[in-house]
Order: C-alpha cells, then sequence, then structure tokens
C-alpha cells in the first residue's frame, strides 16, 4: 500500500472530488436525448392517444350513420305462394311474385337534420378531445423528462456526498490507530458513510425509474433512454400577459371547454329530434313487380308518395327526451364547473409563473452566489490545511445548481400548461 504525507494524501482526495464533480457536471455527449426529440413523439401511437382517437373515430362513424338516416333504400322481394281465388276455379293454384322497390325519404320533419347536426357536433367534441389528449401527451413527456434529469443531479449530489463521508470514515481508521479519536467517533463516522451511501444507492434506484417513466410516457417501454441534453429553455424569458388578457382567451380557445360546449349543443339537436318523432314521414316509393298469376288489380310498375304520420306511441317518445334532457342537464352543469376548474387553473398558473419568474429565481441564484463564496473559502482554507471541507461545500454548490435548474424546470412546464390551457402559443395572444 503506498502511503503519502497528510498534505499530499489531502490534496490527492481534492483532486478525487473534483473529478467527480467536473463529471457529474461536464456536458452530456452528443447523441444525448434531447427535449425537441422527446415531444415529437408525442404524436406516437400511445394507447391514451390512440384511445382518444379511437372515440374520434367512432364519432366520425356516428356522424355518417346520421348522415345515412334519408339514403334510398333498395329491397329485393321474392314470395313462394300458393292460394284458393275467390272466384272461379276453387282449387288452390300457385300465386308467386317477385319484387324490387326503392324508397327514399323526402322529408321526416327535422328527425334526420336534427341527428344529423348532432353528430357532427359530437365529432367536433372529440376532435377537441384528441388535441387535448395530445396536448397531455406532451406535458407528461417533459414532465418526465425534466424528473430524469432532476434524479440524474440528485445522484451526482448523493454521490459527492458519500464521496466525502467515505474519506472521512477512511481518515477515522488511520487517526484511530494514531489515537486521535476513539473508537464510538469512528463509528459515527462509518454510520455516516452507510447511510449516504444507502441514499446515494435509492438516488440511482430513483434515476433508473425515472427513466423508464420517461421511456413509457415516450410509447418505448423498456428501451431507457441514457443521457439527456439539458435544455436551453428560451422561453422562459418570455413576458406574462395580465391574467385578465388571458382569461376571454382561455374561454374562446380551451379545447376541453369547446369539447364540453360541442356536446352540450349535441344533446339540444338530438332532444329536438326526438321531439319531430312525433311528427309526420313523407316517402316516395317506385316498385316494379312480376306475378305467376295475372290479375287486374296488380301492377307490374308502380309510383307513389307515402305520408306516415304516428299518431300514438304510448311513452316511448317522451321517456327517450326525459333521459337526452337529463342528459343535457348534466353536460350543463359539467361545462359550468369545467369553467370554474379552467379559470382557477388560469389563475393559479400565472400566479405560479409569477412566482417563479419574480421571487424564486432570485432566491436560487443568491443562493448559487453564497455556496461559490462557501467553496472559494474552503478551498482557500483546504490549500492553508486549516480546515478540511472543501468536498462539503462542492456537495452544497452542486445542491445550489440542482434548486437553479429545478425552478427552470417549474417555469418551462408552467408555461407549457398555460399554452395548453389557451389552446394557443403565448405570443399569439397580443393579436387576439
Amino acid at each position: 500500500m503506498i502511503c503519502f504525507p497528510r498534505k499530499q494524501r489531502l490534496s490527492l482526495i481534492g483532486c478525487l472530488l473534483i473529478f467527480y464533480f467536473s463529471a457529474a457536471c461536464a456536458p452530456v455527449l452528443a447523441g444525448s436525448l434531447t427535449l425537441e426529440a422527446a415531444l415529437a413523439t408525442a404524436e406516437s401511437s400511445h394507447p391514451d392517444l390512440l384511445y382518444a382517437q379511437a372515440e374520434r373515430d367512432s364519432a366520425l362513424a356516428d356522424r355518417d350513420i346520421a348522415n345515412s338516416r334519408q339514403d334510398a333504400n333498395v329491397s329485393f322481394e321474392g314470395i313462394l305462394r300458393s292460394g284458393r281465388p275467390s272466384s272461379g276455379n276453387q282449387d288452390f293454384a300457385s300465386d308467386n311474385s317477385v319484387r324490387l322497390t326503392a324508397r327514399k325519404t323526402l322529408h321526416d320533419f327535422g328527425r334526420s337534420s336534427n341527428a344529423e347536426v348532432a353528430a357532427q357536433l359530437d365529432l367536433k367534441a372529440r376532435e377537441a378531445d384528441l388535441t387535448t389528449a395530445l396536448d397531455k401527451r406532451r406535458m407528461e413527456i417533459m414532465a418526465r423528462y425534466f424528473d430524469v434529469l432532476l434524479t440524474d443531479m440528485q445522484y451526482a449530489v448523493d454521490n459527492e456526498l458519500m464521496a466525502v463521508h467515505y474519506v472521512s470514515f477512511d481518515q477515522g481508521k488511520d487517526r484511530l490507530e494514531r489515537g486521535q479519536i476513539s473508537s464510538v467517533e469512528l463509528a459515527e463516522l462509518e454510520s455516516r458513510y452507510r447511510d449516504t451511501l444507502v441514499k446515494r444507492n435509492a438516488s440511482a434506484q430513483r434515476q433508473r425509474l425515472a427513466r423508464a417513466l420517461l421511456a413509457n410516457a415516450m410509447n418505448r417501454p423498456g428501451d431507457l433512454p441514457g443521457a439527456l441534453e439539458d435544455p436551453k429553455l428560451p422561453g422562459n424569458q418570455r413576458t406574462l400577459p395580465d391574467y385578465e388578457t388571458l382569461l376571454p382567451i382561455l374561454l374562446n380557445n380551451n379545447a376541453r371547454l369547446h369539447a364540453q360546449q360541442e356536446m352540450l349543443a349535441a344533446s339540444q339537436k338530438r332532444m329536438e329530434s326526438l321531439r319531430a318523432e312525433t311528427g309526420p314521414i313523407l316517402d316516395a316509393e317506385v316498385q316494379a313487380a312480376d306475378y305467376s298469376r295475372a290479375a287486374a288489380t296488380r301492377d307490374n310498375l308502380s309510383a307513389g308518395l307515402i305520408l306516415s304520420w304516428p299518431l300514438y306511441q304510448g311513452n316511448r317518445a317522451d321517456s327517450r327526451i326525459a333521459r337526452e334532457m337529463a342528459q343535457f342537464n348534466k353536460l350543463q352543469a359539467n361545462t359550468e364547473k369545467l369553467k370554474m376548474e379552467l379559470t382557477q387553473t388560469l389563475l393559479e398558473t400565472c400566479l405560479d409563473i409569477t412566482q417563479l419568474q419574480n421571487t424564486a429565481r432570485d432566491a436560487a441564484r443568491k443562493y448559487v452566489e453564497y455556496r461559490d463564496l462557501q467553496l472559494e473559502r474552503s478551498r482557500g482554507l483546504y490549500e492553508l490545511e486549516l480546515k478540511s471541507n472543501l468536498g462539503t461545500s462542492m456537495v452544497g454548490t452542486a445542491e445550489a445548481n440542482m434548486r437553479t435548474r429545478n425552478i427552470e424546470y417549474q417555469l418551462a412546464l408552467s408555461f407549457a400548461r398555460l399554452e395548453a390551457l389557451m389552446g394557443m402559443p403565448l405570443g399569439q395572444t397580443g393579436n387576439k
């Protein structure tokens, strides 16, 4: 075993700590995952997006069904039958026939038109839901991306602190041999080292878990990303418009609110369609037929208009209208509740951005300055061999830098949430 003088050994330890710290804070290599590349996967076939697309496709099919209610109906009918005529020969004779009938509704007095409008409104609602699902995917990816960066920083901090306590414990063993400390003090140093080792290993586990969550958010389960590039986030310097300016934009553009309003209007149109069920229906019919037995009252070709008017349907129509009315009232209540939730979320988001930009940033900046001064002081004392706390000062500096980046991540998420609420980029608010 090679032995170094105290000053040389402390210098070596300091160099190792500086190496660890520099490695943790060094820029990532080219080819690492970027935030832009991660967000580009938002439109991939993630289960949440597939579900929203399936809902949209279902609404599209319902619209086509509603649009086809007045399509022409062509049917073929073949009848094998025998009968006994009322006059003449009393024996049974064949009375077979084939008929080709074309029938089309000319006017149903609001049944189909209101159903078509309702289906179209439902489709618009599902398309708005698809926009909301895509926004949620982007927000999830961004949040998980920042979580990975923070867990990497936390691991670097915990690893630094573990290294510092290991050095203290290792030096303690030598000092115990020289009688400078007691076995109790050495046990305390070892316990402190073991505790930080547990914390460091837990941080390593959180690194892996955070990457697994990011992989799932990117629709790449099991494909855990390696190094991540720390984004510059220039959008965090934007000026936040007033809440009063943003509120009408939210009420006009929010995708969730649009979806709720479209569903409310669709329910109203369905009620109008159901009320029209008690009205008449006018159909046009053309029929071509051929019979095995000729008769004077039979037509081989006929055309006509048919007016059908239901005079009594029991309670069926009223029950369906009452059910749709209850659905309408429920949608109306949900719409008003959603407005309150969105306006509250907008206010909270604006306050968060203001707090992060005006207060939290300054506090974090001052803390970094303090930790830098503390590090310089510790480095000077270390060189003079007056005090050996350089390692803990470096850990404190790393924690201060992590705090600064965490604020920027929170700010980026808040701005992304704000733009999702408004349904438009923040830079376009001045044009509204």
